[in-house]
């Protein structure tokens, strides 16, 4: 962060109504980086793994805090029925709703789908602008609408979320279980999270952060999971971190309310 700004050590401080997708898309997104391509094709082969053999198209699947990035939802297209973007800022959500109109996704998103459609399963989704119109609903809602454990889904992801919305340990706890609380026993995910960040501007805001390291997503993650492993991935894209951890693996098959 910046010196001399106000510190917002809460998720309800930050400015979301403020949040610019576009300029985040500008940033982030619209050229590739190299590190969101290795976690697609991280999250495309893990996924390809724990659906070998199965239906497509059989399954629910929630992006929580799905925010201005589309291609955690593209990871998912495959084996999706259903599909949930749940988001809590009103800019992204409009921005989402943009994405799954008629009219089609941005094409800032190709270059992801085209690593994800390296694998077969992928391959074999037919117009997949037109296939992510017709499964996925926009819904606006904050992470911890999901308490409770009221709603559980097949397949899910969060990137971004927990660790960047707030500069409270406990909230960043409470938001990881919040996640894992919303997945069904055995379900797959992808959850990933920006190193050691301390926070982050989009055009004129500043957004807070919780400071992670691997040793700190595992123990957030542990207790709620069968399978999990992580990846240190060692890619900076900004000052203010030391790069990206993404945890792949499977909710415990015991599932307990978070």
């Amino acid at each position: 962060m910046e010196r001399g700004k106000v510190t917002m050590d809460r998720n309800a401080d930050a400015p979301w109504s403020k949040f610019d997708p576009e300029v985040y898309v500008d940033d982030n997104y619209r050229t590739p980086l190299e590190v969101d391509l290795l976690i697609v094709r991280l999250m495309r082969d893990y996924f390809t793994r724990c659906f070998d053999g199965a239906a497509p198209r059989s399954v629910r699947g929630v992006d929580v805090g799905a925010g201005a990035n589309l291609y955690p939802a593209l990871s998912m297209l495959p084996w999706c029925e259903k599909l949930l973007l749940l988001e809590f800022a009103p800019p992204n959500v409009e921005y989402l709703e943009k994405q799954v109109s008629p009219a089609g996704y941005d094409i800032a998103w190709d270059p992801f789908w085209d690593v994800l459609r390296e694998a077969p399963a992928y391959g074999a989704v037919d117009r997949p602008r037109d296939r992510i119109g017709e499964v996925t609903r926009v819904e606006q809602g904050s992470l911890f609408d999901l308490e409770g454990g009221t709603r559980r889904w097949d397949l899910g992801t969060m990137f971004f979320v927990a660790d960047s919305m707030s500069e409270a340990p406990e909230e960043f706890h409470r938001g990881v279980r919040c996640f894992m609380g919303a997945l069904a026993g055995g379900a797959p995910f992808a959850a990933a999270f920006m190193k050691e960040s301390v926070g982050y501007r989009v055009g004129d805001h500043d957004y807070p952060a919780y400071r992670v390291n691997e040793a700190t997503v595992a123990q957030s993650l542990e207790p709620f999971t069968g399978e999990l492993e992580i990846h240190d991935l060692h890619h900076s894209v900004r000052p203010g971190h030391e790069g990206m951890l993404l945890a792949l693996g499977r909710r415990s098959t015991e599932v307990a309310a978070p």
